[in-house]
This record gives structure tokens, C-alpha cells and sequence, in this order.
């Protein structure tokens, strides 16, 4: 299953942005980002959120994020486990109460809380 990235790819600041144009789950989505060498693309500041946004709205689909809940709840977290030192959430977001663990961003590049078991685009970064 190699990653066919056909141009859609964008570079920002020291990041690259890819998307296979595919809608998994997160496991599924996290998991074949890994296998290429990078991870769900997670948003560290504004100009990432708006490359990551840019790839959104090209498909016009939402993407799952990089960020989860823990088992135990707690706060929103990078999946290698580092606080938020970023955010852009849509209005009354975060709103799932524990219950919704995944992250995806919207086309207009706000986030919202959701179930990790819905299909989403795919977006990696490296």
C-alpha cells in the first residue's frame, strides 16, 4: 500500500504535507502514515493549520488530526504524547464530554471533537 501522493502534496516551513485522498478511521489513517515514514499531520501554528486546511478544502472533505485524548481522558494531546502549544477549535468546541477522543479539522481550518471510528481523509505529515 505505498502512499500514491499525485501533487498533493504541501511543503511548510520544515514540514511536508501529503494526502492520499483516502477516508479511514484514525487507526487506519494514523497507521498508514506511519507506514511511510511519517504521522497524521498535527498543526503546530497557524500557517500549518492553513496548509493543512488547504488540502482539506481541496478535496473537500474533513481530515483526523494528530491529536487525541488519552484512555483517561485529560486533555487533547499530540499522539507522541506532547501538550497542545496550538489550537484552532470551532466555536463550543471541543464539546464530546470524553466521549469523542479524535480530532479532525473542518474546511474552514477550525477543529472539532470527534469519534475516532468515522472515515476522514487521510493527511500526513513528515
Amino acid at each position: 500500500s505505498v502512499l500514491a501522493l499525485n501533487g498533493k502534496i504541501r511543503k511548510v516551513g520544515e514540514k511536508m504535507l501529503a494526502s492520499n485522498g483516502k477516508k479511514v478511521d484514525f487507526a487506519s489513517a494514523l497507521q498508514s502514515c506511519e507506514e511511510v515514514g511519517g504521522t497524521l499531520a498535527a498543526p503546530k501554528n497557524e500557517e500549518e493549520n492553513k496548509a493543512v486546511m488547504d488540502i482539506v478544502k481541496q478535496y473537500n472533505q474533513y481530515a483526523y488530526l494528530g491529536i487525541r485524548k488519552g484512555e483517561t481522558s485529560g486533555p487533547f494531546k499530540y499522539i507522541n504524547g506532547m501538550p497542545l502549544n496550538y489550537s484552532s477549535w470551532h466555536q463550543h468546541e471541543p464539546n464530546g464530554k470524553g466521549k469523542e477522543k479524535c480530532v479532525e479539522i473542518y474546511t474552514d481550518g477550525t477543529w472539532n471533537d470527534k469519534k475516532c471510528n468515522m472515515y476522514r481523509l487521510t493527511v500526513c505529515e513528515f
